[in-house]
């Protein structure tokens, strides 16, 4: 009884120690371990609280392990290359070969484009996967089927094969390596049709790119975003994102900056990709407002719920590939396209949270959001006061991104965003105030919110939260939106 009490109180490496010091203790007087239980040793292994124990290296992990096991390893880093993903997907038994896939990559709109994709599959009828990042509010958001993101049960499941695998590999597995072979077995085992896939950073070396045959892979709008890793000028950050596509595949690409195209139209010429370019200059706008916008495209009206002039290019650039996928024998009918770009839903993306006053959420963190961003609230509050809500990753090029803001507000309440990376808010507001511009600090988010929504009351005017994605979350559940 002494034992089994320790068997389910102590780590399984102690009661194995106990066990075999105990039984090396008997054997010397001359009994028998099983004499004095009156079990057999074997018995005592085979118990359910101690098997449990004695295998708890390998144990079935809950959720909250699960998610502290991922997090404690690097996110990105190692050396470069997909050799990691291909060896931990190949001991799960190559999850990514029992659905077919679309594969987004680019710096700006992959995710816009990625959700109005899944939600047009969807309305298609097809079992449809979705893997974005980051998340807003919890770390499930980053894998769903058909809209519905994984259970805490199904996730922890998965965590704990994909751990099994991890510590049998010569070089442990990155944290988004592990997540993105969660999100495989996930869509495996619940009999994904196809999952529309996000590439995390770059592309020829993301995770995601460990796929193989795509049924269609996009490219959205690239700029200067994460220089450190993938390059300092547009072609080389052009050439990483290119590094999904395939031999004979399709590629689907959002217009934008010749130097960038240049290096995709190379890339497709040498792969013998076919090359798929949305038509921009056949959007026609038809209705615009705060609440969404409908658009022709090609001559024919489409209705979506995002805001601003490069939604409705992310949704034309959706379009075509939506006829990728129907020339590969996918059945998407016109009303199935209208509802999934109607039915889409995408937050912090210019996302209104409040009308009294109005309070816009939006995510982007980058010179070219920057730019989208300012364009917006000239478009939608012309001549109204705009306060600023701001908090920005110290890695960040956040002297571009205010500096393209400026002409849209003088006035910044900063606050510090919860990551590591963040640039304390102190910091940003004397950056901010030696450049002119008019900054306090706050200690919380919280503060922050009412701060800047007390000042857009006092002079009828309005407030953005921009500058980091890890405002998104706290910001929302502020609005009571989760």
């Amino acid at each position: 009884m002494i034992l089994l009490f320790f068997l389910q109180k102590f780590d399984a490496y102690i009661i194995i120690y106990l066990l075999q010091c105990y039984s090396h203790s008997l054997f010397q007087c001359g009994q028998s371990t099983g004499s004095v239980l009156n079990i057999p040793f074997r018995a005592i292994c085979c118990a359910p609280a101690a098997r449990y124990l004695i295998i708890r290296k390998g144990k079935h992990m809950n959720y909250k392990e699960s998610l502290e096991y991922i997090n404690s390893t690097t996110w990105f880093g190692g050396e470069p290359g997909l050799g990691r993903t291909r060896a931990l997907l190949s001991a799960l038994g190559e999850p990514q070969k029992a659905f077919r896939a679309v594969h987004i990559a680019g710096t700006n709109g992959k995710g816009s484009c990625a959700a109005m994709t899944a939600s047009v599959l969807k309305a298609a009828g097809y079992r449809t996967g979705l893997f974005t990042s980051p998340y807003l509010h919890r770390f499930n958001e980053r894998m769903q089927i058909n809209g519905r993101e994984i259970e805490d049960e199904a996730l922890a499941e998965h965590a704990t094969a994909v751990r099994k695998a991890a510590e049998a590999m010569a070089e442990h597995p990155t944290a988004f390596e592990m997540m993105t072979a969660c999100a495989f077995l996930w869509f495996a085992a619940q009999h994904c049709d196809i999952a529309v896939l996000e590439t995390g950073l770059g592309g020829r070396y993301d995770a995601t790119n460990s796929i193989e045959g795509p049924e269609a892979c996009v490219i959205m709008n690239i700029g200067l975003d994460h220089t450190r890793i993938l390059g300092n000028t547009i072609s080389e950050i052009a050439a990483e994102k290119a590094g999904i596509l395939k031999p004979d595949c399709d590629c689907v690409l959002y217009r934008q900056s010749r130097e960038a195209e240049a290096v995709i139209e190379e890339t497709c010429r040498r792969l013998g990709a076919r090359l798929h370019r949305a038509d921009f200059s056949r959007i026609e706008p038809e209705f615009d407002s705060l609440d969404g916008q409908v658009f022709s495209y090609r001559g024919e009206p489409y209705a979506i719920p995002l805001v601003g002039a490069y939604q409705r290019r992310n949704a034309a650039t959706v379009i075509e590939a939506i006829d990728v996928l129907r020339e590969k024998g996918w059945k998407i009918s016109r009303e199935a396209l209208e509802h999934g770009l109607y039915a889409v839903s995408w937050p912090a993306r210019f996302e209104v949270l409040s009308d009294d006053p109005y309070f816009i959420l939006d995510g982007g963190h980058n010179p070219q959001c920057a730019e989208e961003l300012a364009e917006n609230l000239l478009h939608y509050f012309p001549g109204q006061k705009r306060i600023l809500l701001a908090g920005v990753m110290k890695d960040k090029d956040y002297a571009s991104i205010f500096s393209l803001l400026r002409s849209v507000s003088d006035e910044i309440c900063c606050v510090t965003p919860d990551s590591p990376r963040a640039l304390p808010a102190e910091d940003l507001a004397a950056f901010l105030r030696s450049a002119g511009w008019k900054a306090s600090a706050y200690p919380s988010v919280a503060e922050g919110v009412s701060a800047a929504t007390d000042r857009a009351k006092e002079t009828g005017g309005m407030v953005c939260a921009a500058g980091s994605l890890y405002l998104a979350g706290p910001i929302r559940e502020l609005f009571g939106c989760y």
